[in-house]
This record gives structure tokens, sequence and C-alpha cells, in this order.
């Protein structure tokens, strides 16, 4: 099969684009590397030389540009994943609102050029606002969007199904908790600040007291619900998550196991933020015929 993966340097795509390769696709990898990295995609080159499993071709461009879209005219891709739609590291309203033009190119290129399947990645931690913790891990329902990152989440949910319904394009939309592992930037995620915090020896943030709670999932886990989501889960939004809640304080504590730790800086919670979450991977289970099998504490011990 013929796939295309926008933001295939990043950190999951780039670990998305060796198992699809392994498993002998031809995989178009379409990226700016405004935040992804050719050297994520070091292995994939290797694996894409022709020798081995499928082949490999980078094109080193903005999803938004007409470029994009040539290469899916071009190229002729079955299946697009969507994964730059939002950016960690930059917040602001202006850049997560970039991620729903983004979603819209996409499903205009797909409706044009004769894509099956879209499956793209969208942040859990926005859609489902303050969970109570009786209602935790929390199961997919009606979307109640956490600030602008979570009303754009939702919109591109309303999005694909609209091109669903209309232009019959299937779509599969995971709600990923919090993904963790190698060549995951500082930056990234929780994870890999804390690790980059201990090897370093500088101290990491606390935001209030540091029992704040977050679903850990590892990215080999990850990377399986996405190969999954390619033929199953059509026209349904799901949660890709381990249901366990880790503290922050915990997860510091592990990485730091045995060894002498720099104390945590302590800072004021901020308004809006989660206090405690995770999401129920019994639909993923159902419908991707997926569950992650990595604990937490292992995945931490890998890097």
């Amino acid at each position: 099969m013929r796939i295309a993966v926008i933001g295939g340097a990043g950190f999951i795509g780039s670990h998305l684009v060796d198992r699809l390769l392994v498993e002998g696709h031809d995989v178009d990898v379409i990226d700016d590397l405004s935040t992804g990295s050719l050297g994520n995609l070091a292995d994939a080159r290797t694996a894409g030389s022709g020798a081995t499993g499928g082949s490999l071709k980078i094109h080193h461009v903005d999803a938004l540009s007409a470029a994009a879209e040539s290469i899916i005219e071009i190229r002729r891709p079955e299946l697009v994943y969507q994964l730059c739609l939002f950016d960690r590291e930059d917040r602001s309203a202006r850049v997560q609102g970039r991620g729903f033009d983004m979603a819209l190119a996409t499903m205009e290129a797909a409706r044009r050029h004769g894509v099956s399947k879209v499956v793209t990645v969208l942040p859990a931690s926005s859609l489902y606002g303050q969970p109570a913790a009786s209602a935790l891990p929390v199961k997919e329902g009606e979307l109640t969007p956490r600030g602008v990152r979570g009303v754009v989440a939702r919109a591109v949910v309303d999005l694909m199904s609209t091109y669903r319904e209309r232009d019959m394009i299937e779509f599969t939309a995971l709600a990923m908790s919090t993904v963790y592992g190698p060549r995951q930037r500082p930056a990234g995620g929780v994870v890999a600040a804390f690790t980059d915090a201990h090897r370093t020896s500088t101290a990491p943030r606390f935001d209030a007291d540091g029992r704040q709670t977050r679903d850990l999932l590892y990215i080999d886990d990850a990377v399986d619900a996405l190969v999954r989501a390619a033929e199953r889960g059509s026209g349904l939004v799901i949660n890709v998550g381990t249901g366990v809640q880790t503290t922050l304080r915990d997860l510091w504590t592990r990485i730091t196991a045995g060894q002498e730790r720099t104390a945590p800086q302590v800072t004021p919670a901020r308004s809006g933020d989660l206090l405690r979450f995770a999401v129920s991977p019994v639909r993923a289970r159902i419908h991707l015929g997926w569950s992650p099998w990595t604990d937490w504490s292992e995945g931490v011990e890998r890097l």
C-alpha cells in the first residue's frame, strides 16, 4: 500500500514510518521539519532504500502548501496519516488554529485525488474538559473541549465527519493520551522533560504540588494503534491510552530511582491545567483490536 505520512519526521511520525516500512508499505513523508528532524528518519532511510521492506520518499514541504497537495496528486496514496495538526511546544491560539487549516487542506486533497481514508491524532487531554475523578478513565462521548486547542480538535472531528458523509472519505481520529519514548524533544512531553532534567542535573518543574496525574502511553503502543486504524475504527473518535493515572511525583521518583536527584521547582498551578487525567481504552479494544501492553514504569526504564 502507498501511504502518505504528514508530519512523518516528528516524534510519533518517525516511529510510525519505521513500522510501515517494515511491513512493506511505500511511504511518502511530508514534513516542513519545523519541529521534526531528518535525524528521526535515519533508520527509516536505511530500511526504505529498497533492500528490504517498503520504499521511502521524503518531501520537505509545508503541509499547507500547494506542493503538498501536488504530492498527494502525483503519488496517489490510498491512506494518509495527518500527525502535525497540533503543535505541543507553541500553544498560541494562532498556531493551534493553523491545525484546522491543515486538516481542511488534507481533506480537500483527499477528496480531489482519491484518498480512501485519513487517520489523525488528537490531544485527548484537550477534548474532555476537566473530568471529575469519578469519571476517570474518561470514555468517548460528548466532546467538551478545554481551551482553544480543544475547540480546534472538536472542529477537526466535525470537519472529517462532514467529508465522510458528503464525499465518502473514511477517517479515524485517535484521541491519544501522553505519548512518550525515544526521539521525543524535551519540550515535547512531561516524560521527555523530566528525563532531560535528570540527565542534565537541572530541576524539573512541578506546577502546584506534583500530584497531577497523566495517562502515560509508550510510543510503540501508540504506533500499533495507528497501524490498526488504517483498516478499522472508521468514522469514530477512539481513545488511545492505558486508563492508568500516574502522578508527576511518582514519575520523577521512577526516573531518578536509586540516584541523587535535584529537587523539583514548584510553581503555582496555572489556570485551566488538568488535575487528573486518563482515558479508557475499551473502545480501542473493541474497534481496533488494540490494548496497551507497556507498563509506564517499564517504558521509562527503556529510556
